[in-house]
């Protein structure tokens, strides 16, 4: 379990050959900022050919399709696609809450290593990688940078940032980070969230609304199984030196006020990203990491 409990950045970086032939999803189409307002796809670099129309005033002569032109009588010219860089934003949440774990690793390391499997992905496809990684007592913002230096920034904060001992949970906190992302988010971003929502208050919908309508956001809900079912029927003390707690599951009321109370946090994260168009995915840290990872990112297109 050891290995489980923190996150080191060697590891992290280690990573990176397991993120070969992890896909990020597809690419949000925005009109270019360019003459002629072609569309644009954020995904490598050069230009791409999408179809033919009428030629307009203004539109550049070197650009006419000459056969289309024959063969209609009129002049016509070609549109293209514009592939370049997509800043890819990674929200890692480190909040207290998230130094938890039952089985295999805590829900903080669960958050950093998925981070840096998505992170690397992003570097080998050309995107721009930054974000934001929010701990209890301060967070940290990358802009988005070219290849690995944003990146390895991101790392750094993660391992710096991340949760040494448990505390109590501040709903809303997380909202504060959300804006944050909301500040510095350029359009058309893929924007990756890490994190239980457990933080997530009264004003987080808001700003995960602002952030949908403009990028691709992709929130995965990280839980531990001891959250979902309760252990066997026992009395268990849980916590470390003077924050420890006692549970009683030998109840049958207890497990299903247990159950329930998980489902619902769960399904209330699930229903908003459903009512903004947000891709919702959620993985445990008993999970097989790449493979859940990879089999959440692949149902993206199919919302």
């Amino acid at each position: 379990m050891s290995e489980g409990t923190a996150l080191e950045l060697n590891q992290l970086i280690r990573l990176r050959a397991a993120a070969r032939g992890l896909e990020l999803g597809a690419r949000r189409r925005v009109l270019s900022a360019q003459a002629g307002g072609y569309l644009s796809v954020y995904h490598g670099r050069g230009m791409e050919f999408d179809e033919v129309r009428a030629y307009q005033a203004g539109d550049d002569a070197r650009t006419i399709d000459w056969r289309v032109t024959a063969r209609r009588g009129h002049p016509h010219t070609k549109l293209f696609r514009e592939e370049r860089e997509r800043p890819v934003m990674l929200l890692v949440d480190l909040h207290p809450g998230m130094y938890f774990g039952s089985r295999v690793q805590y829900k903080s390391v669960l958050a950093g290593r998925l981070s840096a499997l998505t992170g690397w992905a992003a570097v080998r496809a050309g995107d721009r990688v930054g974000g934001i990684v929010q701990a209890a007592e301060a967070h940290r913002e990358i802009q988005p940078a070219a290849r690995e230096p944003g990146l390895l920034h991101l790392l750094r904060s993660m391992v710096q940032l991340q949760p040494d001992r448990p505390a109590d949970i501040m709903p809303g906190r997380m909202d504060r980070t959300l804006a944050r992302m909301a500040r510095i988010a350029l359009p058309g971003s893929l924007i990756v969230i890490y994190s239980d929502f457990r933080e997530a208050g009264d004003a987080a919908e808001r700003h995960l609304s602002a952030l949908a309508q403009h990028n691709d956001v992709i929130a995965a809900f990280l839980y531990d199984p001891l959250e979902m079912t309760p252990p066997p029927p026992a009395i268990y003390r849980l916590g470390i030196n003077q924050r420890r707690m006692t549970i009683d599951t030998r109840h049958a009321t207890m497990a299903a006020q247990w159950q329930a109370q998980f489902q619902r946090h769960r399904t209330g994260i699930r229903n908003l990203c459903l009512r903004h168009a947000i891709h919702f995915m959620d993985i445990a840290t008993s999970d097989p990491m790449l493979q859940a990872l990879r089999a959440g990112l692949s149902r993206q297109g199919k919302r």
